[in-house]
């Protein structure tokens, strides 16, 4: 046996009931409805038609997705002993979970499945608001959508709002980027002789508006950027002007060399956010970091070699591909061997040769520091070091000494030499204790500057000139502005 079909109810009152269907619900001798909290059937209940409803199964669930599951599986159980004819609002095919696991059931052999009748709630909907759908539109699940889909741009329905509970949910998730006053209007029982239509700011949306099962809520498309600030195409379209024909001419000269100074000084004003634990100032640097990876794949694609869509692809395919213990089926014990299959896939990728050198693509123009830091790390990475931290402070008393060696006896060369040894084994100490070089050469600098700007601040204070000061005097000032960093700390 096995069959089920699954009817329609509409999304209104009996008036959008085709009349196919309603002779069929006629001629049941037994109706299964997912609920019956809808106008349709208690319409039909007046003429003698009686159903049978899943509504208890709502009460012993604390979530949807099993309440769905449990009615499936009972209308499945049913049908192993005649065919049912099970009920639900709206269209079967528009957002209607349980027919969803139905079909499933049918892809698997357990059912053989009938779809009738039933007009969406979309179309009463487009109707009462007077809107295209050609325009773009998403429509989304009230009880599990998320705000990082929308489209701030295209007309938003919001269905299987259900209550005051629900409608506080989804106002919450719509503030995450729409403002609180922003316009939103509650569209109830569409097409039908009950139909409301009431538009509030969005912060009333579970304060004001009674909701029920046939309440959609519709979020209007923005208009201009200063709707849509939380929107990323927001941000790539003002990128865009300022390198289009009317934009700024600053910009416009802009090169991917031009702006390589650019990326780093930001990424250093971002480190040092970090260091300040400044939650404000990492929004803002994070900001013009994002700009300066913007304007390179603006620049990109204005001279054709590529664009935003590449470079996501590019970065989420590689993602994907080396996190096999994530998205496939590779098993890891800890984060060590996250880094093994992670360095083993990048060699892959790369089609790294024996006879490459494994230092191949570590040398940055821009840093000594994280050159040094690249190579050490590489060579470890086959066995070339030392095998304890201890090791590193020895080597560094042998490079120390013969650097002041070379200062009694040799010459600027031989001085430089020595010199560069030892940094580079300072390096060597940083990586042990997982101290970044860059990232403490950055900090050193930036406290520099602080306490510097203090000296010089007391200096002008006292309406004197530097020379008028000993450096114990200045070296007081330092002091002083140590103690007030330590006792901010």
């Amino acid at each position: 046996m096995n069959e089920i079909t699954v009817i329609g109810l509409g999304a209104g009152d009996i008036n959008q009931l085709p009349l196919g269907v309603y002779k069929k619900l006629q001629k049941a001798e037994k109706i299964f409805s997912r609920t019956m909290d809808h106008p349709v059937i208690s319409e039909l209940a007046q003429e003698g038609i009686s159903f049978e409803s899943f509504d208890s199964i709502y009460e012993k669930h604390d979530t949807f997705q099993p309440v769905y599951e449990e009615i499936v599986s009972l209308l499945l159980k049913e049908s192993e002993t005649h065919p049912v004819l099970y009920s639900v609002p709206g269209h079967p095919l528009v957002a209607e979970q349980t027919v969803q696991l139905l079909i499933a059931a049918e892809r698997e052999g357990k059912v053989r499945l009938t779809i009738e009748g039933g007009q969406s709630f979309l179309d009463s909907t487009f109707a009462a608001l007077k809107i295209d759908p050609i325009e773009g539109f998403q429509l989304f699940d009230g009880t599990s959508f998320s705000i990082h889909e929308v489209n701030m741009r295209a007309h938003l329905l919001i269905a299987q709002v259900y209550d005051t509970y629900s409608a506080s949910e989804v106002k919450l998730t719509l503030m995450e980027k729409y403002r609180e006053d922003y316009p939103v209007t509650v569209v109830t029982a569409a097409g039908s002789t009950s139909e409301q239509l009431e538009t509030v700011p969005l912060y009333e949306l579970d304060q004001v508006v009674e909701v029920n099962n046939l309440t959609t809520i519709y979020v209007p498309p923005v208009k201009g950027f200063e709707e849509a600030l939380k929107d990323w195409s927001t941000f790539r379209q003002i990128v865009s002007t300022l390198r289009g024909p009317d934009g700024c001419p600053w910009d416009k000269e802009q090169t991917h060399e031009s702006l390589k100074k650019y990326l780093i000084e930001e990424a250093h004003e971002f480190l040092a956010a970090v260091d300040e634990e400044d939650d404000f100032g990492m929004v803002e640097e994070l900001g013009d970091i994002l700009l300066q990876v913007f304007l390179h794949a603006q620049i990109g694609e204005d001279n054709g070699y590529f664009n935003l869509e590449e470079i996501l692809e590019s970065i989420s395919e590689k993602m994907i591909r080396r996190h096999p213990h994530v998205f496939g089926e590779v098993s890891v014990a800890d984060s060590n061997d996250v880094v093994t299959n992670w360095e083993a896939i990048k060699k892959q990728e790369k089609g790294q040769q024996d006879d490459d050198s494994i230092l191949k693509g570590e040398f940055r123009a821009s840093s000594s520091l994280q050159t040094s830091f690249n190579y050490q790390k590489k060579a470890a990475s086959v066995g070339f070091d030392w095998p304890n931290a201890e090791d590193t402070w020895k080597k560094f008393e042998e490079e120390w000494q013969e650097f002041r060696e070379e200062i009694q006896n040799g010459s600027g060369i031989t001085r430089l030499d020595e010199f560069g040894d030892v940094l580079f084994t300072l390096v060597n100490i940083a990586r042990f204790y997982k101290i970044s070089p860059e990232e403490a050469m950055i900090h050193a600098n930036e406290k520099f500057c602080r306490r510097f700007q203090y000296i010089e601040k007391k200096v002008k204070e006292s309406g004197k000139s530097f020379g008028d000061f000993t450096l114990e005097q200045l070296d007081q000032f330092w002091n002083e502005a140590k103690m007030m960093e330590k006792g901010r700390s």
